[in-house]
């Protein structure tokens, strides 16, 4: 068993290192119903927790685009969720989508000479396209125009991801023991989840969960989602917790700063789980490097940076 106050006798640390199995909802319901908590209505402050992309190609060592870390930062997370969940009023979980044709696989770009498609973690520049080493093989006008953008307006390079989280697949499913944490929780507390899908839009690519990186005027749903942050914001305080910490935790973060950015009140609402995330593994980009750097502004700016052994008072 483990020494958490609030956890249900049939978890198990242990089932976060076991990969997929099938997520004993049943039995979590049951033992939420058991457990001798409040409705959240009741709740006098409302906390809410961020869950970024926990998902199984993220999550196990064999998944498409496997985080290193992810499973200990579970591990960590679901130590503090027993803990505080007495206290956690809603949860809102958001989930990559992905489909076979999109801007950032590399069956969108070719070499015109080879035929060659990019390798995955290949980053395509404005450069590489005008030297034509790279070429689109579809929505060619809006393809450079997006490396264009993305430049321009988020400082960023087009990055060409392996094939992750595909809708339909087991990697695209929540990693097992979060979704049996969330099963719990609704019961326990009497409360909803909120389950975001996020990266459908064909033509961009979405990191954070509340909008595209270059928002695709071809897709309205790739715009900022305001009545999500919204949402969110009402809650008195929110924790942060996902992955990855370099990629749609951080701009998730980003976002909610871009938006808030003149309500010091609201942002200092935020609190990020940082030993519950890590960061991508790039050949050779550093970008744990990179997230660092940007959470220390944003901890200038009124984030609250805790760890997994702080309790929610």
């Amino acid at each position: 068993m483990t020494d958490m106050i609030s956890a249900p006798s049939l978890f198990s640390y242990q089932d976060i290192y076991k990969g997929v199995y099938r997520a004993r909802i049943q039995e979590f319901t049951n033992a939420g119903q058991h457990a001798g908590f409040k409705p959240a209505y009741k709740d006098s402050e409302k906390i809410a927790v961020i869950l970024v992309d926990y998902q199984h190609d993220f999550i196990d060592p064999g998944g498409a685009l496997y985080v290193p870390g992810a499973q200990d930062d579970i591990a960590r997370f679901l130590k503090w969720f027993y803990m505080n969940a007495h206290k956690i009023t809603s949860i809102y979980a958001s989930m990559d989508t992905h489909l076979p044709f999109q801007i950032f696989f590399s069956c969108w770009w070719n070499n015109p000479k080879t035929k060659e498609h990019p390798q995955s973690f290949t980053t395509i520049t404005t450069e590489d396209i005008s030297k034509e080493i790279w070429k689109p093989a579809f929505q060619v006008d809006w393809s450079i125009q997006y490396v264009h953008l993305l430049q321009q307006r988020v400082k960023k390079d087009l990055m060409i991801w392996p094939y992750h989280t595909m809708e339909g697949t087991v990697g695209y499913t929540l990693s097992t023991p979060i979704s049996e944490a969330i099963a719990w929780h609704s019961a326990a507390r009497n409360t909803q989840p909120t389950y975001i899908a996020k990266g459908r839009t064909m033509r961009s690519e979405y990191y954070g969960i509340f909008g595209a990186e270059i928002p695709d005027p071809e897709d309205a749903e790739s715009g900022i989602n305001v009545a999500l942050l919204d949402a969110i914001m009402k809650h008195d305080r929110i924790y942060v917790a996902g992955e990855a910490k370099s990629h749609c935790v951080l701009e998730s973060e980003k976002q909610i700063f871009k938006h808030f950015g003149n309500k010091q009140e609201l942002l200092g609402r935020l609190h990020f789980l940082r030993d519950c995330t890590s960061s991508v593994k790039h050949p050779i980009i550093d970008f744990d490097a990179q997230a660092e750097a940007e959470l220390a502004i944003m901890e200038r700016q009124g984030i609250q940076m805790v760890l997994s052994t702080d309790l929610i008072q």
